[in-house]
């Protein structure tokens, strides 16, 4: 479902300029700047505020999400001010909206990389998803990190739902074009700060992470850890045995229980992967 038809408005501008900026506060008060005519105030399951949204004369209908910030009191005072109506949808119904917004936002400004998947790396993916997990249709999991999605098709195509970020708008495009990301499920974020915006969930997935060296050591560490935190288990695949047992550590780490394999289908991008599990 879209933003607009959510709202039951003709056609709807967020006014936070990327999905990264939701958190961001400055953006309600570009919001009141308008002179509004009318609002709508939507609220979740139960009754706690969402979005709101503004319409005047001049720019029409804009809005601000409240999914990962507190609404202002001068945003209440507006809407009650213009004397608003309320609307309800689920927490999980808006996100996904707000996601594919910002993902439909990517496909209409960003130019997309250049195609970077061999045309058997899916399915060696595919492959190896069913030898470490076998059938987790219906199962919710991370794709960390996705860049243009060929983790995220790969899970899909087993029926998994795949939430997928990555922080390279250019990568995003690519695969939201070719249909290997699903615009609902796809945000452009820093993969260090994905709790910001992310539920827990069941499986999580890294896949190529890195190329892993002492000094981006640090950076990737606070991704994986990060990924860790949000699943019961997960999937990491790196290119080198070396920096496998660096991943292995740092699960062993976060008290998770960790184990190293060398997956010989794919020699050069998932050739050593770590399969964690919470203990």
């Amino acid at each position: 479902m879209k933003v607009a038809d959510i709202l039951e408005v003709d056609g709807c501008r967020m006014v936070e300029p990327s999905f990264a900026e939701l958190s961001e506060d400055f953006c309600t008060a570009l919001l009141l700047r308008a002179r509004p005519d009318e609002a709508r105030l939507l609220v979740d399951e139960e009754e706690e505020p969402l979005a709101l949204a503004l319409h005047d004369g001049l720019n029409g209908w804009q809005a601000v999400s409240f999914l990962f910030r507190d609404p202002t009191l001068a945003a209440i005072e507006c809407f009650e001010a213009v004397g608003g109506e309320i609307y309800q949808e689920s927490r999980e119904a808006w996100l996904s909206a707000v996601r594919e917004y910002y993902s439909l936002d990517i496909c209409a400004t960003v130019h997309p990389a250049l195609e970077d998947l061999r045309p058997d790396r899916e399915g060696k993916i595919r492959d190896l998803l069913d030898e470490v997990w076998g059938d987790r249709a219906g199962t919710c999991c991370l794709d960390c990190c996705c860049g243009s999605g060929v983790g995220t098709a790969a899970l899909r195509a087993g029926g998994v739902r795949a939430l997928a970020y990555d922080n390279d708008p250019g990568l995003l495009a690519l695969g939201l074009s070719r249909g290997r990301l699903a615009p609902e499920d796809t945000m452009c974020i820093d993969a260090q700060e994905a709790s910001c915006y992310i539920a827990p969930v069941p499986l999580g997935a890294a896949f190529m992470a890195g190329e892993i060296y002492s000094y981006n050591a640090s950076l990737w560490e606070g991704i994986i850890t990060g990924l860790l935190n949000l699943t019961g288990e997960a999937l990491i695949t790196v290119g080198t045995e070396a920096e496998a047992a660096r991943v292995e550590g740092w699960c062993a780490g976060q008290g998770q229980d960790a184990g190293v394999f060398e997956n010989r289908r794919d020699p050069i991008y998932d050739r050593w992967c770590c399969v964690t599990r919470r203990v």
